[in-house]
């Protein structure tokens, strides 16, 4: 019996080719030269203004652990279905509040104790190397058992960059920059599901189209391969029409 979900080329940039270089640039070299670890800064921020405007847009098009998935990972991946637990919302809120404590637990030590300028700079960026390590410990394991992306459903950056895109909607400022997988018409599409079984999160587009023809779940990465693969190519990334 052939496998519900396919592994589809998700790579549609020369960024998201080497991308995932960084994550064990980080990992390893991080390891000798711990200033390393403050290339996480650099990442949070891009995400964050990113969630901002066009939610976890950042996850399919810049994350470089999301590169390591989609080029790397998926090929030893058993790519089966993620267990309904892995997207509860429990298990992401526990995820969250574990590297909420223990980023801000160490962050804290950090600036409470004696240190100098010259040290400073590599004890956070210690704490930023052992949270990239605590990821791949997490999403490998996971990765390899059931698809590459299982980590991104209670990813705490995930969560993160939801949280600023419901702020972002409440507030408005996104109302003209953010994208959305649009159908050109939904009597056009003939429901093969194609854009679920190539989906990294396994969402279901042709499903949950709204009254714009747009699919609007906060859980969308926006990486265009339900796009790239749909075999009426009736599929874009666009902003509210």
């Amino acid at each position: 019996m052939a496998a519900y979900y396919i592994k589809a080329n998700r790579i549609f940039s020369p960024w998201r080719q080497w991308a995932w270089a960084i994550v064990f640039l980080i990992a390893l070299g991080g390891l000798y030269e711990p200033r390393l670890g403050l290339l996480v800064l650099f990442i949070i921020a891009g995400l964050s203004i990113t969630s901002l405007f066009k939610g976890r847009y950042w996850c399919g098009n810049f994350c470089t652990h999301g590169s390591f998935y989609d080029l790397i990972l998926i090929k030893f991946s058993k790519n089966d279905k993620i267990p309904q637990f892995l997207k509860s919302d429990a298990v992401m809120i526990v995820f969250f509040a574990i590297f909420s404590y223990k980023i801000g637990s160490r962050m804290f030590y950090i600036f409470t104790s004696q240190f100098d300028a010259m040290t400073i700079l590599s004890k956070i960026g210690t704490v930023f190397v052992s949270a990239y390590w605590m990821v791949l410990l997490v999403s490998v394991p996971i990765g390899l058992i059931y698809t590459s992306r299982a980590w991104c459903y209670f990813c705490p950056m995930g969560t993160f960059q939801r949280i600023l895109y419901k702020l972002g909607r409440i507030s408005g400022i996104n109302k003209k920059t953010d994208v959305k997988i649009s159908v050109e018409d939904k009597l056009l599409c003939r429901s093969c599901a194609k854009c679920s079984r190539v989906c990294p999160m396994q969402l279901q587009p042709y499903l949950e189209f709204d009254g714009n023809n747009q699919f609007s779940s906060d859980k969308c990465i926006k990486c265009k391969t339900c796009i790239k693969n749909c075999p009426v190519n009736i599929l874009s990334l666009r902003t509210l029409r």
